[in-house]
Parts: structure tokens; sequence; C-alpha cells
């Protein structure tokens, strides 16, 4: 899986809210915090205002909230939103593949890759990367003797 920068810059973006509290945030504040330019910032920010995400106040005071509780996102919803399905080849989704021959087993392996991928990003809430505490089967993963080694 390669996580492009608008993903990396919304999940960075959305854990800072969670950590932020209630009150609005500004863009400007987000973007220094995190290092992430403020006109893409800005951008990503409209993306996941339109899916509620977050919430925009305008104004002296204004600034971005969270759209729900910090434990009712996931990181899946969020990738979702700035990126589209988390798992598509070529486009289209893997149930909607056909290979012939000997590749035909290659469309399963797509989906059971796409639900391993669920099983991370839809268990992990931007309240466990705010508190620092990964859910038991995602810190599991990191714990494999190569988990940490590139291939």
């Amino acid at each position: 899986m390669q996580v492009n920068a608008k993903v990396d810059y919304a999940l960075r973006a959305l854990v800072e809210l969670a950590n932020a509290g209630p009150g609005p945030v500004k863009a400007e504040a987000i973007s220094r915090a995190q290092g992430i330019p403020l006109k893409f910032l800005e951008n990503i920010m409209l993306e996941l205002r339109h899916a509620g995400l977050v919430i925009s106040q305008r104004g002296q005071v204004g600034g971005y909230r969270l759209g729900r509780e910090p434990n009712e996102i996931t990181l899946a919803d969020i990738i979702r939103v700035v990126d589209g399905p988390l798992a598509n080849v070529r486009g289209l989704s893997p149930e909607r593949l056909e290979y012939t021959g000997p590749a035909t087993a290659l469309r399963d392996v797509w989906i059971a890759l796409r639900a391993n991928m669920r099983a991370v990003l839809e268990a992990v809430t931007l309240e466990d990367l705010r508190d620092g505490v990964l859910p038991p089967q995602v810190l599991a993963l990191t714990q494999a003797p190569d988990a940490w080694s590139r291939r």
C-alpha cells in the first residue's frame, strides 16, 4: 500500500484537531503544527467538511473542529473521503475484476488484501492515534519479527 501525501496530511490534520479539543482550530495552526502546506490543507479540509468529518466556523474565533467524536472517526473513514476506496485495481473494485486461466485466483488475493486493510484501518480511530494506544489486534501486527523489515 502506498499512502499519498493527501492521505497522510488528512490523517495528521484530523489527529491534530482531535488533540486540540472541542474549540475551533485555524488552518494556519494545523499547518504549522504538522508541517502541511496551507493551500493543500485548505483543499483537504474542504473535502472533509463536505463529508461531515469536520465542521468549519467563520470569523475571528473561527476555524475547524471535528464533526464527530474522535472515537467515532476511523482512519478508513478519512482515507475514503480524500482518496476513495481502500483497495482498487486499475480503478475497479476487486469484486468487479475478471481474470482467466492461471490468473483467476488473483481476484481473491485483492479481496483478501482489502479485507486486511479494513481490519486495520477500520479498527483505528482518531482517539487511538491521539492517545497513542492502538487496538490490540493492530498492535500485535507491529510485533511480528518481520513487520519492521522492508522487502
